[in-house]
């Protein structure tokens, strides 16, 4: 294993030269980018970063969405003993202010002129942030400089003063500092050194087949430790190919082009993926539903003698060679054709949806981790693989279950601590053990099971246990629900606010002949709110009476921006205030019982 993350990419840069590493589309085509392209790059950014003095150890951000330059940067920093602080480049400026504050950056790598001007007038609160290197356009102000002026600068450097700096690298050093995504406040930085990162690229590439065959669509935002890690440092340092995707709404066309062997991502879009495919087969004929739903029930009983390491029948054997022929491969050509398998992470995946998946044997290995541990702590991956588990701990990390079911861990991935703040660090761990705030237990094969947030855990008032992330994945697999959040702790019963799938909402309507001018109309209609109460009484049906919703609401937008992370987490704390006399009411005395009822929320309700 290298040292530092910039020696271990430009070693694969002199062994892989003249092969592709990078692919970006320009003038509406994908282009390869080769590894002597690659190391170019690098050295031209880290060069410029030289002749601005930038020191070992200083900060610099990088606010930009996926491309090849934010690699470039990336790297550049590291590479000259810096520290890179990504920036989410949707981040509201206040957000991107307190990072730019508290990570105490001198310099500030942004994509946007158009942001650039948004935080123009805001620089005199950033008194550290000296200069702002603009990848694009150009700002006529003393505190922007273009990227093309950055790399002239650089070539007065001489490359032997890169080395020098390369060479100094050491793998406790501090590679970057990337803040939480702050469901519950602020963000904080958590500090990843070079050998945190590498431990865990080290780790995964015992388990995971990849190579220089491969190619990645890269699509989650990079500055998100998932995609950093699993998709970016990973992919480089098995020769794998990182296609960009253009943005998150391309994905399906950037399939069909780039035609990756493996793509990663949350599981919100395997949810679409699956609502898609039951909408398709729902709306065909009588004939392709039976053969549908014939091969479903098949493929899911194929996979459940699998999980249990029995071999199955010849019976069973014919049928699924039968539905994946007839049904599972038409599942491959919108994806492009060469999918070999999806990685999974960054909230729970529902087993149906994994189980659906792997039957077209196109497996979702999910995996679990956070941004304090590299990311990853636990994976399924080719030949341990069990739906409805995150899998056994990754090698060389050590995980235990703590007497109130926390999962405590500790291992190389681990990070040192949360930058600039010593009493949040120390309380993040017991006696060595970093306290992850997750529960969950480990099954008779040492698979671990997650069951919820430590945080997010409902108490009833009857003093039940609910974990309602397990709850919402199960709605979200309705092709009626888009999106879901179960409340109800020190609460007789549980509530929800429901987010509808409106297309599929809207075509129920004009089937039934329903008049709507909008959103509103559709969740207050009586039609509407008992075809969705039908839809989650067969998703609940057979679970226990306190694990049941007893009312909801159905909003007529979905959750905000900001009652959202970037990776699409729930701020559950902001969504509470928002929508609090919403969620109140639904504990309120109605003469006829159950009471459903919709909510028009086109903008921020009150509060």
């Amino acid at each position: 294993m290298q040292d530092t993350i910039p020696s271990m990419v430009l070693q694969q840069a002199r062994r892989l030269q003249g092969r592709p590493a990078l692919q970006s589309k320009e003038s509406g085509h994908y282009r390869d980018i080769l590894w002597d392209t690659v190391a170019a790059e690098i050295s031209g950014f880290a060069r410029g970063l030289l002749a601005l003095g930038l020191h070992p150890g200083e900060r610099v951000a990088i606010m930009s969405p996926n491309c090849p330059t934010w690699a470039y940067a990336d790297l550049g920093i590291m590479a000259v003993g810096a520290v890179s602080v990504p920036v989410y480049h949707t981040e509201g400026i206040p957000t991107a202010l307190h990072i730019l504050r508290d990570s105490g950056s001198r310099f500030l790598v942004l994509h946007s002129p158009v942001l650039g001007e948004d935080l123009l007038p805001h620089l005199g609160e950033v008194p550290n942030l000296e200069l702002i290197i603009l990848l694009n356009g150009e700002i006529a102000h003393p505190a922007f400089l273009t990227l093309a002026a950055l790399l002239l600068r650089g070539e007065g450097i001489a490359v032997t003063a890169l080395e020098q700096r390369l060479a100094a690298g050491a793998a406790e050093d501090l590679a970057t500092i990337i803040y939480t995504s702050g469901t519950t406040g602020m963000p904080k930085g958590a500090m990843l050194s070079h050998r945190n990162l590498l431990s865990n690229v080290e780790a995964c590439s015992h388990i995971f087949p990849v190579g220089p065959g491969d190619c990645c669509l890269s699509f989650l935002p990079l500055s998100h430790v998932f995609e950093r890690m699993a998709g970016y440092y990973f992919m480089l340092s098995r020769g794998a190919v990182i296609a960009y995707a253009e943005n998150s709404d391309s994905v399906p066309t950037n399939l069909q082009e780039v035609h990756p062997t493996i793509l990663i991502s949350v599981p919100r879009l395997y949810e679409k993926m699956y609502a898609r495919i039951l909408e398709r087969a729902l709306a065909s004929s009588w004939l392709r539903r039976q053969i549908f739903f014939a091969a479903v029930h098949a493929g899911r009983a194929f996979v459940h003698r699998q999980i249990a390491g029995k071999r199955a029948g010849l019976h069973l054997r014919l049928a699924i060679a039968v539905a994946r022929h007839l049904v599972f491969n038409k599942l491959r050509a919108p994806l492009g054709g060469s999918l070999r398998f999806f990685v999974s992470g960054g909230a729970p995946l529902a087993r149906d949806i994994a189980e659906f998946f792997l039957a077209a044997d196109l497996p979702i290995y999910e995996g679990y981790g956070l941004t304090e541990t590299s990311p990853v702590l636990a994976a399924n991956y080719p030949g341990h693989h069990r739906p409805g588990t995150v899998g056994p701990p990754l090698g060389g990390t050590e995980i235990r279950i703590a007497e109130d079911e926390e999962i405590l861990a500790r291992g190389p991935g681990v990070f040192s601590g949360y930058w600039n703040d010593a009493a949040t660090s120390a309380a993040a761990f017991d006696d060595g053990w970093f306290r992850t705030g997750d529960i969950g237990k480990f099954d008779a094969d040492g698979f671990l099971v997650i069951t919820d947030r430590k945080k997010d855990l409902i108490v009833t008032a009857g003093g039940e246990n609910v974990a309602p992330q397990n709850i919402e994945s199960l709605f979200k697999t309705n092709k009626f629900v888009s999106n879901a959040m179960v409340y109800g702790d020190r609460k007789p019963f549980l509530t929800a606010l429901i987010v509808p799938n409106f297309e599929n909402i809207e075509k129920f309507a004009r089937s039934r002949q329903i008049s709507f001018l909008n959103h509103c109309d559709l969740v207050n209609h009586p039609l509407v709110l008992e075809l969705v109460r039908q839809q989650i009484d067969q998703l609940q049906h057979g679970q226990p009476p306190f694990q049941q919703i007893r009312r909801f609401t159905l909003i007529s937008r979905d959750f905000s921006a900001d009652e959202i992370t970037p990776t699409l987490k729930l701020r559950r704390k902001l969504v509470n205030e928002h929508f609090h006399q919403v969620l109140e009411e639904m504990y309120q005395p109605h003469s006829h019982g159950i009471h459903d009822s919709g909510f028009c929320a086109m903008e921020r309700p009150p509060q």
